[in-house]
């Protein structure tokens, strides 16, 4: 059993409604978002490969492009804008064209914040 995992990184703008520092998260505001997508199998035995990594790149260049320099907030089945909903949201992006899909994870490395979702 192999892991192959691939990142990508997104601008992004979003509000959100919260308990603690509530006021400046109302506001519009925006971040740099890393996501990275972790795929389990075996190799094809005779490519060596879990999945050729220009398929892999297409497909999360394909979830970017929704992404970035969007507002988060305006993305219809996204729901509020938390990196909870963003692992997710990845998940059910990616997941029908990647069977092999074990984890999605986001990432907000300037403040050290970190979610993964494995579905």
């Amino acid at each position: 059993m192999i892991e192959l995992s691939k990142r990508f990184y997104f601008e992004a703008a979003h509000t959100l409604i919260r308990v603690v520092d509530a006021e400046p998260s109302r506001r519009i505001h925006g971040h740099t978002y890393h996501a990275e997508v972790t795929l389990r199998g075996e190799p094809d035995p005779q490519s060596g490969m879990l999945l050729d990594l220009g398929i892999f790149e297409r497909v999360l260049a394909e979830v970017r492009d929704q992404l970035d320099h969007h507002f988060l907030d305006e993305i219809a089945d996204l729901g509020p804008a938390t990196m909870e909903n963003l692992a997710m949201w990845i998940w059910r992006k990616v997941q029908p064209k990647l069977p092999n899909l074990a984890l999605v994870c986001v990432y907000r490395e300037a403040s050290g914040d970190k979610c993964c979702y494995a579905g």
